[in-house]
């Protein structure tokens, strides 16, 4: 007698082992999104203004015989609100998932930003410090003065030290 618990016909189950079917809840998500984001469009009204119609046309001018739903459109009350039932809760799902997506969207941005704000106040400070590290650096017009200045000492040099020795050579050769 090897025959398992859950074959056994002629015994009861045992009790809250019941199991309930299994869904993905990503794939009912997002056929509860095709559907709201179906139900929001001016096809879907259209489509069911015709509907509402056609059972108004048919249930007030169709032979008595023929009629399914009589004046008060009791079926078709019950087929609306049936409809709104199941289409609240799918649009909230809808929604609850746009707002999950939405809040992970900021999230990222708000990092996004972090990041940013700490590279440009890296940035900042690199700028900074090199503005620093010029100030003590010799720009170009720094040098060509400063090498104008030497020349003209120089020159000036070179003056006295020719004047020094005609000096001395006026006093070497009277």
């Amino acid at each position: 007698m090897s025959e398992t618990r859950r074959d056994r016909l002629d015994q009861p189950r045992e009790p809250g082992r019941m199991q309930l079917p299994r869904f993905d809840p990503e794939a009912f998500g997002r056929w509860s999104e095709s559907i709201a984001r179906y139900m929001g469009t001016a096809k879907f009204i259209v489509y069911m203004t015709i509907v509402i119609g056609a059972w108004f046309a048919w249930n007030t001018l169709a032979p008595d015989a023929m009629r399914f739903d009589p004046y008060t459109f009791t079926f078709l009350t019950l087929i609306l609100s049936l409809q709104a039932s199941y289409a609240a809760p799918l649009i909230l799902l809808a929604q609850n998932r746009q707002t999950d997506r939405d809040r992970l969207g900021m999230e990222e941005d708000r990092r996004r930003a972090a990041m940013q704000k700490a590279d440009t106040e890296f940035l900042t400070r690199e700028i900074a410090s090199l503005r620093i590290a010029l100030g003590e650096v010799a720009t170009r017009d720094f040098v060509r003065s400063e090498l104008a200045r030497l020349a003209d000492e120089l020159d000036e040099a070179a003056h006295r030290r020719e004047k020094r020795a005609r000096m001395e050579w006026e006093e070497d050769h009277p």
